[in-house]
């Protein structure tokens, strides 16, 4: 026997290597792409006349799409599998690449804004997919670590395209980066091919439980078997494994006051992280060659700062660890700026800024993956996590809309048409200014979320402490109305009960008719091991804290037995009510209720942003 579990265990590691293989292929494609404009911005103004706006709507053409395909993403991995999920978003990614493509051939802006804009169509969906499947196979198995191994790939990717792409444009022609990340697009779009045709042999063959769309397959094949009850229960669990945005006005205050940290987060981060070889190029006269070298450093550190990142998270089991890690960061992009706004005749060199910001930016975007498991349920993590990204890239696309706005409209010299127009430093300080002043709001945002999250679960626990060891009234048993039959039936139903111990030795028959109700359970609860646990207090050798079995009833000799005596905690729909992240009052889902309006309006104010001045800016360009 224990030869078998060990084969089993030794298995279930392989497959679930596998997976995190698979998912961490996904996103190559798509990370080397969003990274090789960067670098050539220059080049770009001198072959193609493209001015800073124009470059600035070509990046921000794939990050508008952002602003509600995550949304749908969560929902396609809940609703459809991740498997499909994932093939519609690389199949996008794809598309849009090879029209890019075809577009720098023909020398045409227009033509490059659409393929970016069909290609931002599915990088932030296949972002969702991608964290959603390493969640599903990794939760109890290294979560963190998992998670940044998958973002370790795709960083590495952006860094080796950030590092390489004025290279390959400098040896192999101005079209070669756009080839080459084309073809990696279509062997991520491969990849996805092998990941949906084993997807429900890697989720036996780890041992996890099934996906919404794989149980309703399941139960599909089922019905004709003579296992009618189980293909019920499993079309039982696939409706509340699903996600529905209306729950979105469930959750409380310290999700929304995350989401509008997101906004600040995506306003200094991927666009600077795209202009800044064209900024440092002209602020520290530097050649296009060392300006972008020195900029891939920005996307250097989350090469081996995601891996410890998420070492540290797995192993420090006080959830405080990622705000202090949010804090810690978003003071090192913060000296980034504040280096890069003091006068280049003081600073002398950008090194110093680029290697700061790599170190703030490095294990930034999985905190902000990470935490979300500790703000909201898990049965919205999907969806929260849609909604983060969607957010995030509305402030993104506003940014960098405004700064190449800024870095034209401010007082700009004109060079000679083959060297195309580049901003001067009156226009490259404005904007520095603006990033330093948003990461000050940013910084003062991490440090109230941290507050507000730890307000919030002390006061969870609070109630849920009250409401699970309140007194039990004694009371003599002539004085409740007890039907005699029924007390019979419990005694006997209880007989082989075992003495009770804690929460978790509470079991309904439902738990034993049904093995499923208890891995749901289990499965919602899988984030609740923070520093306040919601489940009430511990006793000194780390176990729970044993309930009341047993009223103090005057009879003694009639009783009323563990069964009848359910812990709150069992209930699921009572957990979720409970957990820290949910509204509670009337006045805070009113505040849901008008953070969603507002989200919905900054993306609509996105698109309007957008269109008007890709309007302005595109509509002669290519005449």
């Amino acid at each position: 026997m224990f030869d078998s579990a060990y084969s089993f265990s030794w298995r279930a590691f392989l497959i679930r290597a596998l997976a995190l293989l698979c998912a961490c292929s996904l996103s190559i494609g798509s990370h080397y792409a969003s990274y090789i404009l960067g670098p050539i911005k220059s080049r770009l103004a001198k072959e193609m006349g493209t001015s800073n706006s124009e470059f600035s709507l070509l990046i921000a053409a794939y990050s508008l799409n952002s602003t509600w395909t995550p949304l749908v993403g969560g929902l396609l991995a809940s609703r459809l599998g991740t498997a499909w999920s994932s093939i519609l978003a690389t199949s996008l990614i794809f598309s849009g690449q090879v029209i890019l493509l075809l577009g720098d051939l023909a020398g045409s802006v227009k033509g490059m804004a659409v393929g970016m804009f069909i290609f931002g169509l599915g990088v932030s969906p296949l972002a969702v997919v991608q964290e959603t499947i390493i969640v599903r196979f990794f939760k109890s198995h290294g979560l963190g670590v998992s998670l940044a191994m998958g973002l370790v790939a795709g960083k590495g990717a952006s860094f080796i395209s950030a590092s390489t792409s004025y290279p390959l444009s400098s040896h192999f022609g101005p079209h070669a980066p756009f080839v080459v990340s084309t073809f990696l697009t279509g062997v991520s779009f491969a990849i996805n091919l092998v990941y949906l045709s084993s997807s429900s042999w890697l989720a036996r063959g780890s041992g996890i439980e099934l996906e919404a769309a794989e149980l309703d397959r399941e139960a599909r094949r089922n019905v004709t078997a003579e296992r009618f009850s189980e293909a019920e229960a499993l079309q039982i669990v696939a409706e509340k494994k699903r996600v529905r945005l209306k729950d979105m006005s469930k959750l409380g205050d310290t999700f929304w006051a995350y989401i509008a940290i997101n906004v600040l987060c995506g306003m200094i981060w991927s666009p600077f992280t795209h202009l800044s070889a064209n900024i440092i190029e002209n602020r520290y006269s530097l050649t296009e060659l060392q300006a972008g070298q020195q900029a891939s450093l920005l996307l250097a550190g989350s090469i081996f700062l995601y891996p410890l990142c998420g070492y540290i998270t797995d192993r420090v089991k006080d959830g405080l660890v990622v705000h202090w890690l949010f804090v810690a960061s978003s003071v090192l992009t913060l000296l980034c700026y504040l280096w890069l706004s003091a006068p280049p005749s003081l600073t002398v060199t950008p090194l110093p800024a680029m290697i700061s910001f790599g170190l703030g930016h490095g294990f930034s975007t999985l905190l902000l993956v990470l935490i979300v498991p500790r703000l909201v349920p898990l049965k919205y993590v999907s969806t929260a996590l849609g909604a983060h990204k969607s957010i995030e890239q509305s402030g993104s696309t506003i940014s960098q809309t405004l700064a190449g706005l800024a870095l034209d409209r401010a007082s700009w010299r004109k060079q000679t048409p083959a060297q195309g127009r580049q901003p001067n430093q009156d226009a490259i300080q404005l904007v520095l200014n603006c990033f330093l002043s948003v990461n000050g709001l940013q910084s003062a945002g991490t440090l109230l979320l941290w507050r507000l999250d730890f307000v919030k679960r002390r006061a969870a626990q609070r109630r849920v402490s009250i409401a699970e060891y309140q007194p039990v009234p004694s009371a003599s048993i002539d004085e409740v109305d007890f039907d005699r039959t029924s007390m019979e039936d419990a005694e006997d139903r209880s007989a082989d009960t075992k003495p009770v111990e804690g929460p978790r030795e509470l079991r309904r028959e439902t738990d034993e008719a049904s093995p499923l109700s208890d891995q749901v359970d289990d499965n919602e609860s899988a984030y609740f091991d923070d520093d306040c646990d919601v489940r009430g207090p511990t006793r000194s050798d780390g176990g729970s804290q044993p309930h009341r079995a047993r009223p103090l009833l005057a009879n003694s000799s009639k009783v009323l037995r563990a069964p009848y005596l359910l812990s709150p905690s069992r209930n699921p729909s009572r957990r979720h009510r409970n957990h820290p992240g949910l509204a509670k009052g009337s006045a805070e889902k009113k505040r849901a209720k008008i953070a969603v309006w507002l989200c919905a309006g900054l993306v609509a104010c996105t698109w309007i942003l957008f269109m008007g001045t890709a309007f302005v800016e595109l509509r002669g360009h290519d005449a």
